[in-house]
């Protein structure tokens, strides 16, 4: 698990991003249609818990696929927690590795982009506690090659670590088989926004909580020569649609 202190203070980048966060989470929209997009229409959840909701888009989404079932979010982000209970059934303020749940009580477990900010084994552990027999688990979350344009211009410019150590796929693959779930299915895709010029990708991670807040994290502002040295960096990855941030997106999908 992560220490409690980073997850203050992953806790409260995602509070202070909660009234930015929906204009900004472009790919998180399009990740979290393209999770739903690999469930079966026809399985009809009477009960789903959407762990780490955020804002309520995925809730949403849900929503317009089983307007009956029942829905749960929980978000460990109070601020973003408030904007999802308008849409939710029911909504909890939590951590997902520690579910405040029975055990058995869910038809479907679903989780985007949320558990890179956690420790996989363990929210995979909860995430079958929770599931009912032959319950479904969809989750969504980045790969090792997420941001590594950012990584690769920072690489020439100072010794800080800027982006989170994300999982590989094998990884996700053995803590959904260690937690006893079957029917595995793995994708991986990845997905591209453009921005015209650096500050404006780097605004946009921010505005979405997702400024790194690890150990090993720059603290302070960087220098002016330092930020020349990461424009330069950067711009030999422009296209024509502007400066690439790169997102490695794994889709997993099991059944208990």
């Amino acid at each position: 698990m992560l220490p409690p202190s980073i997850k203050q203070r992953v806790r409260a980048s995602f509070d202070r991003a909660a009234p930015t966060y929906d204009n900004a989470a472009v790919v998180q929209r399009r990740v979290c249609d393209r999770l739903l997009d690999g469930l079966d229409a026809e399985h009809a959840p009477a009960s789903i818990l959407d762990a780490g909701c955020g804002t309520g888009y995925g809730v949403r989404r849900l929503r317009e696929r089983w307007p009956g079932a029942h829905l749960t979010g929980v978000d460990f982000a109070p601020a973003m927690l408030k904007r999802a209970r308008q849409d939710a059934d029911a909504c909890f303020a939590a951590d997902i590795e520690t579910l405040p749940f029975d055990g058995e009580c869910f038809d479907l477990w679903w989780s985007s982009l949320t558990i890179q900010w956690c420790d996989t084994s363990v929210v995979i552990r909860e995430a079958a506690r929770v599931l009912r027999p032959d319950g479904l688990l969809a989750v969504s979350t980045l790969g090792p090659c997420t941001f590594a344009e950012l990584r690769a211009a920072f690489s020439g410019v100072d010794g800080h670590r800027h982006t989170l150590p994300f999982s590989e796929p094998a990884q996700i693959a053995t803590a959904l088989t260690a937690a006893g779930l079957r029917n595995i299915t793995l994708l991986r895709e990845t997905q591209i926004v453009h921005y015209p010029e650096l500050k404006s990708l780097l605004r946009a991670v921010k505005a979405i909580g997702a400024q790194n807040v690890g150990e090993g994290a720059r603290s302070g502002m960087m220098g002016r020569r330092a930020w020349q040295q990461l424009e330069a960096a950067y711009e030999q990855y422009r296209q024509p649609a502007g400066l690439p941030a790169g997102y490695d997106v794994i889709l997993a999908y099991a059944e208990k």
